[in-house]
């Protein structure tokens, strides 16, 4: 089984450690850092949303001219466009790169980020509107005759697309979430279904969900299971941990630290989070800060389980066994972020990927022997 790695297309040069200095999009760091996924081994990048944010096609459309094999992972939410303008878009975009877009669809987990748009659904309700949403997205992706729709969020008659995708038979969906709504929703929809990092026990918890989700669905196949990380790495284990609590401590002067965004230093100082996601990492991080081989949730405690917030941390050699100690659940999509962002993507992709990407080709490899011996036996 193959395992991909999955960095951030930010447009800006700033994390939970460091406040912006300038443009929210800054073009130039936007290109540099994608180009050093690119150039070191990551697999695609996450054009990531929010209400104040740069618009991710935007930004994406700029980044797909300008590189040459790096996938686009798109972030979307269903409130912002009609589907079939959606699909539209996300098709010049994938005609631009020529066949390198997916899209993550975002149903949203907080009211109040939702209402700063216009989106004043429940929770429940908004899952049950992406899934239609995307069921629409797909069918205009691939249809070349006219066809209507009649459902509980969208209503059109005899829509057909002039601009497909390059890649076929479509571009994957990805789909997030840690509730029993989002399990629906994604189960029965997503090619790529993306939890935050979890220990270990938890994160087969949620697989297990997501592929009884999708056989309550009917399908025949499961979505691929892609886990969030923030690796914290450093020569030696000493090292790495000096280094892990460093970061913690800029992360508190964050809070209180100056600067254009705004929006994201009230999210560090946020109020109890609504989506699940978010609590399960809160009470996670009140049962321990270590677990498992290299798992630390002090960045989640401290965030507030803000986003992608629990921790790998230790050596290269460490952080990629603890990666392949996911893979052997069944995780084949690796999403890591750094706090530096270029910084780390390098040192990623330089230290943490190949020693990844060796172990997973001698483990593919063991099983295919395996399966040719149990063959001739």
């Amino acid at each position: 089984m193959p395992v991909e790695f999955l960095g951030i297309a930010a447009t800006s040069d700033a994390s939970e450690t460091k406040v912006r200095v300038g443009p929210s999009f800054d073009k130039d760091y936007t290109l540099r850092l994608a180009r050093a996924h690119e150039e070191w081994g990551w697999d695609r990048i996450l054009f990531a949303y929010s209400s104040a944010s740069p618009d991710p096609a935007a930004a994406a459309a700029y980044i797909a001219a300008r590189t040459e094999t790096v996938e686009l992972l798109l972030a979307h939410r269903p409130n912002l466009s009609y589907p079939t303008y959606a699909a539209k878009v996300f098709a010049t975009i994938d005609q631009i790169s020529g066949g390198r877009v997916a899209v993550h669809f975002i149903t949203g987990g907080n009211d109040a980020e939702q209402g700063r748009e216009g989106d004043f659904l429940t929770k429940d309700d908004r899952y049950e509107r992406t899934r239609e949403y995307i069921g629409i997205v797909k069918q205009a992706w691939t249809s070349h005759e006219p066809f209507s729709h009649q459902g509980a969020h969208y209503d059109f008659a005899d829509f057909v697309s002039d601009v497909f995708p390059v890649r076929q038979p479509r571009p994957a969906v990805s789909f997030g979430g840690s509730s029993p709504a989002a399990y629906r929703a994604g189960g029965a929809e997503a090619d790529i279904y993306c939890l935050w990092g979890e220990p270990l026990e938890q994160t087969a918890e949620q697989i297990a969900a997501v592929k009884a989700a999708a056989a309550a669905a009917g399908r025949s196949d499961v979505p691929r299971i892609q886990v969030a990380f923030r690796p914290i790495i450093a020569p030696t284990e000493e090292l790495a941990w000096e280094k892990a609590h460093r970061i913690v401590d800029r992360i508190e002067q964050r809070k209180t630290a100056g600067g254009p965004d705004q929006l994201k230093r009230r999210r560090l100082r946020g109020e109890a989070p609504q989506n699940t996601g978010s609590q399960r990492l809160i009470e996670i991080a009140g049962r321990g800060e270590r677990f498992d081989r290299a798992l630390w949730t002090r960045t989640a405690a401290v965030t507030g389980g803000a986003g992608n917030s629990n921790a790998l941390v230790g050596t290269p050699e460490t952080v990629a066994q603890a990666l392949l100690d996911y893979y052997d659940l069944g995780v084949d999509i690796l999403s890591a972020r750094g706090y530096d962002l270029l910084g780390d993507a390098i040192d990623f992709g330089r230290y943490v990927i190949p020693i990844v990407r060796e172990e997973v080709a001698k483990r593919d490899a063991e099983r295919a022997a395996a399966a040719v011996a149990e063959v001739t036996w």
